[in-house]
């Protein structure tokens, strides 16, 4: 039924809007076969429809006259004029800014979008440039935002409509994955990987959630948030504290020469240790234990004790499955 009806209001608009004369109701229920299939005795039933379907036409913001002709009897049009969009004007630096945009989801489900929405631009006369500052083979700007996850298009749907979600999440240092009730605010992408920052239903308390981490698939649930959701600042620093990204302290640590050039890269000291191993002292904060794990071997936690201790955890934790 609803089909049907979008149908009969898109063929109602064509024809106000193709037309060059007002048209009467006894010519539109002519044309029009929705209406021609209604009981041709029923006048009252089609006028209804008629009147129904011009009102939804106009709060959609059609712009429909009404003209009485000579003879008295009533017409309808849409003037071209009337309803055409103002143009569409783009200085250098927002198409600049559009087609970087496309760029950066290429690898994600919005490139179709992204790629629909710059070709509609180009067709109606924009100048909308890949990249401006383009030279032969050679790209001043590439934007990346890599998105693998398959948790990473449903959690920004529940993020953008403020829907509640479910989904089983294992911890680094689990060897089972969890339920985890989520009110989801925001995704981040820090070093790679994209973190969710929401507020954890059964711990009452606000948590970050690596997508990598994510089992299974994510479940959207219906009804209202029950915490507040915090300003953008206060949710980045959420996440870049949790990532790993909020230093407190220092750490020093063994590291194979030749290996873990992003730990080398926020080294605050570096210096050879013999045998194909280097000392580095670097930032340490909150999730470094987990990023450490992830270069395995390559890595022996020197001090401070307590991160040592996390890292082996969560070592022992991932051999046992």
């Amino acid at each position: 039924m609803a089909i049907a009806k979008a149908e009969r209001l898109m063929n109602l608009a064509l024809c106000l809007l193709g037309t060059r004369r007002p048209l009467t109701k006894r010519e539109l229920r002519g044309s029009i076969e929705a209406y021609l299939q209604t009981d041709t005795a029923n006048d009252e039933a089609f006028n209804r429809m008629f009147e129904r379907d011009k009102d939804d036409l106009r709060e959609l913001g059609l712009i429909i006259e009404t003209v009485e002709g000579v003879d008295g009897e009533v017409g309808y049009l849409a003037r071209r004029d009337s309803n055409r969009l103002p143009p569409i004007t783009l200085d250098a630096e927002e198409a600049a800014a559009l087609g970087l945009a496309a760029k950066v989801w290429q690898q994600a489900r919005l490139a179709g979008a992204a790629s629909g929405a710059l070709q509609k631009l180009r067709a109606a006369g924009m100048p909308v440039a890949e990249d401006p500052y383009d030279t032969p083979g050679h790209s001043a700007l590439e934007p990346r935002i890599p998105v693998h996850e398959s948790a990473f298009e449903p959690l920004m749907l529940a993020c953008r409509d403020r829907r509640p979600v479910v989904f089983d999440y294992r911890k680094a240092n689990a060897a089972r994955p969890e339920q985890r009730q989520v009110e989801p605010w925001t995704l981040e992408c820090w070093r790679g990987h994209w973190y969710l920052a929401g507020w954890d239903r059964e711990r009452t308390a606000e948590r970050v959630f690596r997508l990598s981490r994510i089992t299974g698939r994510v479940r959207l649930r219906s009804g209202a948030f029950t915490a507040e959701v915090p300003d953008h600042v206060t949710v980045r620093e959420t996440v870049e504290s949790w990532a790993g990204e909020t230093a407190n302290g220092t750490a020093r640590i063994r590291l194979r020469s030749g290996h873990g050039y992003p730990l080398r890269a926020k080294a605050l000291s570096t210096r050879a240790d013999g045998d194909g191993w280097d000392e580095l002292e670097i930032p340490y904060g909150h999730g470094l234990d987990a990023w450490l794990v992830e270069f395995g071997p390559d890595v022996v936690v020197l001090a401070p004790e307590e991160l040592r201790a996390d890292v082996v955890d969560r070592l022992r934790a991932v051999a046992k499955g």
